[in-house]
């Protein structure tokens, strides 16, 4: 961890902490930036030993990522140049043929391109069983146990862990997500499947992504 010596070094640094504890570090190093007295120099302190816990949980969930590999599918021979819209661009519309791969695929070149590690991957699917066995691929794919790199979230059940780096979810548990979480927080990445179906949670979830994007610069 490099020497936090100025205000400028612990913005930095916050940067790096994990999505769901940004705003609050930045809310409380406003409170304590100009710090004189001891009370003041001393919460400071504490603040920075927090946000570089947060950044080390980040980093701990960079390590304990899978090894990624991609099987012979149409979307694995266009995988770079999806990569680069993805980091080029904060919305990417992906359109393909049936069976092409893009639902277990797509949350793969995401983590490739180093999403996920300071928040979730976010997935959504209209139908819950859909949810977990597009999950069990996934995990499946990347040789791990479900319910660790890999989770899923669906009504009354779920699969998950602090290490969860990709979480399959039905579109009502997104939108559920939304009342005690506004700006979505725990997620640095969404992917939202089958939004041809153009459901009502869909279509509510397409307008929200609408007004949260421009918040949430950071968020694909």
């Amino acid at each position: 961890m490099p020497a936090i010596s100025t205000i400028s070094d612990i913005r930095s640094l916050i940067t790096n902490s994990l999505n769901k504890d940004q705003h609050r570090f930045r809310t409380q190093l406003k409170k304590v930036q100009g710090a004189k007295s001891p009370e003041q120099k001393a919460a400071l302190a504490v603040l920075v030993e927090k946000i570089k816990k947060s950044c080390e949980q980040a980093e701990q969930r960079r390590l304990a990522c899978p090894k990624i590999s991609f099987p012979d599918l149409p979307i694995s021979k266009k995988r770079r140049e999806i990569a680069e819209l993805i980091e080029q661009h904060q919305v990417v519309i992906l359109c393909g043929e049936t069976g092409s791969g893009k639902t277990t695929q797509l949350p793969k070149i995401c983590l490739d391109l180093g999403r996920g590690f300071k928040g979730q991957i976010g997935h959504t699917q209209p139908r819950r069983l859909a949810a977990i066995t597009v999950a069990q691929r996934i995990a499946d794919e990347l040789n791990t146990e479900l319910g660790n790199a890999v989770g899923y979230k669906i009504r009354f059940q779920g699969k998950e862990n602090a290490q969860t780096l990709v979480k399959l979810m039905t579109d009502g548990i997104l939108l559920a997500e939304i009342k005690s979480d506004p700006f979505l927080s725990q997620y640095d990445t969404l992917i939202l499947d089958e939004a041809h179906e153009r459901s009502l949670n869909i279509d509510f979830l397409l307008g929200y992504m609408k007004w949260l994007l421009p918040k949430r610069p950071d968020l694909k």
